[in-house]
């Protein structure tokens, strides 16, 4: 008897990537993916076809009995009356609204917004790329019928939904879903409750009361919609009647894959950084550095995120000209420390802390330090530093922990895994490579498939031994100091 399978997709800032893997097992049959375009705005027309691609890619999914996609957070998706994406989205780490934000938690309050959503919007937030809109695009803001997210517009897609002149089944807005997860993360959406909160809506798009814009349906965290046929531009196969489940955002997606429970702290290097923890109750942090966001398995997700992740190391190595593996090997030549050399790695503006306008700074600089090998080992220390700031924050907030899970490509570093045992206060392990967000993507079909919560193996690649140096953090904390009043 033929195995049942479920295939779950990730549509990063990056690119798509699709796992399709055996039910029983979770054994990963086969993959695709396909690239995004670069950039800080995208279409979103540019995500359908990149799934299209990587589907086939995957050899299609005539196959498969249940798909779920999980995507990058925040984007603005804005639709017209007849399901037209009305001006490219703008994505997660598009700051131009850094002004827009702080408007809109001077006019609501830092308390508020946490009492009201669980979190102090920033820049990447949906609700603050819609009051820019409102200010900057007066046109466009006025032809908003409906507000989705990337992983929802394409839900909806998939299901057989678009402009009329894709689709004939046409442009049912009130056909969109999402999930806690992802909601969470728009700032008009509190997940302890589970309910939008249409007058802050309202309020960033200048609206009367209500706003009058369509919102997607909140799915359960096993909810799920089934294919309604009728797209005659989806050549994935899906047969009509496979189950799609609610979706989710990347991180929720990523505790699914990687089994995350209760007591599990993890920490993801991409092109953004994050911490993350899963929890049974809701975390509130009025100082903003800790984003209330729900899980994608009914409970919640406290998380701090920063800009500067990987591509720190990337502009290091290319400005050393060598790859990840020579930075590698340069910094295991460094004593930690870097022999005083700090990097404060905010090339990209910042999130957390706050600071969309900073830019990144090289102290200590002394005849002993300013070396290849300092270098190197300074970017992977500013890297993580920045990152063990949202640890603190978390564990500080009351949230317990027992170890930290190292993900992304960043992780399988030598130099990296052995620096995080010296930056952080935690044992450190290290999964095996492996598309840990589109792998929750498809726990979650399974789950929507069956209505019981799989328990797939996760294999550790690494566990280097905790071997905490406090010199690395201190030096962090004094140089960035300056930077955070910048």
């Amino acid at each position: 008897m033929p195995s049942t399978l479920v295939a779950g997709i990730d549509s990063s800032t990056q690119s798509c990537k699709v796992v399709i893997r055996d039910l029983d097992t979770g054994t990963i049959v086969r993959t695709g993916r396909a690239p995004h375009p670069v950039g800080t705005e995208v279409h979103p027309d540019a995500w359908w076809t990149a799934l299209l691609s990587a589907v086939a890619d995957a050899g299609g999914l005539a196959d498969v009995a249940a798909v779920s996609i999980a995507g990058q957070q925040h984007g603005l998706v804005a639709l017209d009356a007849a399901g037209q994406v009305v001006r490219p989205a703008l994505l997660w780490n598009d700051t131009r609204s850094a002004g827009a934000a702080a408007d809109l938690v001077s006019e609501v309050g830092h308390a508020e917004f946490v009492r009201r959503t669980g979190s102090v919007p920033v820049a990447s937030f949906t609700i603050t790329k819609l009051r820019w809109l409102a200010d900057a695009e007066q046109e466009n803001a006025a032809r908003i019928a409906a507000v989705a997210l990337p992983h929802d517009w394409l839900s909806w897609r998939l299901r057989g939904f678009g402009p009329r002149a894709e689709s004939a089944l046409g442009p049912r807005l009130d056909e969109l879903f999402t999930d806690r997860s992802d909601a969470s993360g728009t700032g008009y959406f509190d997940a302890a409750s589970g309910r939008y909160d249409r007058d802050l809506l309202a309020l960033a798009l200048r609206r009367t009361e209500n706003a009058g814009v369509l919102l997607p349906e909140v799915l359960s965290a096993h909810g799920s919609r089934r294919v309604a046929g009728g797209s005659p531009s989806f050549s994935g196969g899906l047969p009509d009647g496979a189950v799609v489940a609610a979706g989710a955002g990347d991180n929720a997606a990523a505790a699914l894959g990687l089994g995350a429970r209760t007591g599990d702290l993890v920490v993801s290097i991409g092109t953004s950084g994050t911490v993350f923890a899963v929890t049974e109750h809701p975390v509130r942090d009025e100082t903003g550095t800790i984003a209330g966001f729900a899980d994608a398995a009914g409970g919640f997700l406290p998380i701090v995120v920063t800009l500067n992740a990987a591509r720190v190391l990337d502009a290091i190595a290319g400005l050393l000209d060598v790859g990840h593996d020579g930075l590698a090997r340069l910094a295991l030549q460094a004593e930690p420390g870097s022999a005083g050399l700090v990097l404060t790695p905010y090339f990209e503006g910042e999130r957390t802390p706050n600071l969309p306008d900073a830019t990144a700074r090289l102290t200590g600089m002394t005849l002993a330090s300013t070396t290849r090998p300092a270098l190197a080992r300074a970017a992977i220390e500013g890297m993580l530093c920045g990152l063990a700031d949202g640890v603190d924050a978390i564990l500080n907030a009351g949230v317990g922990a027992n170890r930290i899970l190292l993900i992304g490509g960043a992780a399988q570093n030598p130099a990296v895994q052995l620096v995080a045992s010296q930056v952080f206060d935690l044992p450190v392990a290290v999964p095996t490579p492996g598309e840990y967000v589109a792998s929750g993507a498809a726990v979650q079909a399974a789950w929507a498939l069956t209505g019981e919560r799989p328990d797939w193996p996760v294999e550790l690649a690494a566990a280097p031994a905790s071997d905490y140096r406090s010199v690395i953090r201190q030096r962090y904390r004094a140089a960035s100091a300056p930077a955070s009043g910048a």
